[in-house]
């Protein structure tokens, strides 16, 4: 199983990105979805997480501006990010907990994709 992030990229403060974290493989079904994101110097603080119900949880700092959804037919999930800010610069992870075709579940991480908000 792999899951790809993608969508990163430089954006002026105010603007919007979406990320995409699509999983591939031995997948018999995706229960939470998870972004993360950790800004340099900083530890890896949760953005966002949705579950196979749909049911979402924000942090905070992102609460009102950004917005996680998901495709099950596709097994991506996605990270709608408006009125960006400086702060909001980091590397951005996707993580998500996948039960195989031997219906054993496991945790995985994405390679991460980068996000710079910056005049």
């Amino acid at each position: 199983v792999q899951l790809q992030a993608s969508g990163g990229g430089l954006v002026q403060p105010g603007g919007s990105l979406r990320l995409s974290c699509a999983a591939s493989g031995d997948i018999f079904s995706i229960d939470t979805m998870t972004w993360y994101r950790q800004a340099p110097g900083k530890k890896r603080e949760l953005v966002a997480s949705i579950t196979s119900g749909s049911s979402t949880n924000y942090a905070d700092s992102v609460k009102g501006r950004f917005t996680i959804s998901r495709d099950n037919a596709k097994n991506t999930a996605y990270l709608q990010m408006n009125s960006l800010k400086p702060e909001d610069t980091a590397v951005y992870y996707c993580n998500a907990d996948i039960k195989t075709s031997y219906f054993v579940s496991y945790n995985y991480w994405g390679q991460g994709t980068e996000v710079t908000v910056s005049s």
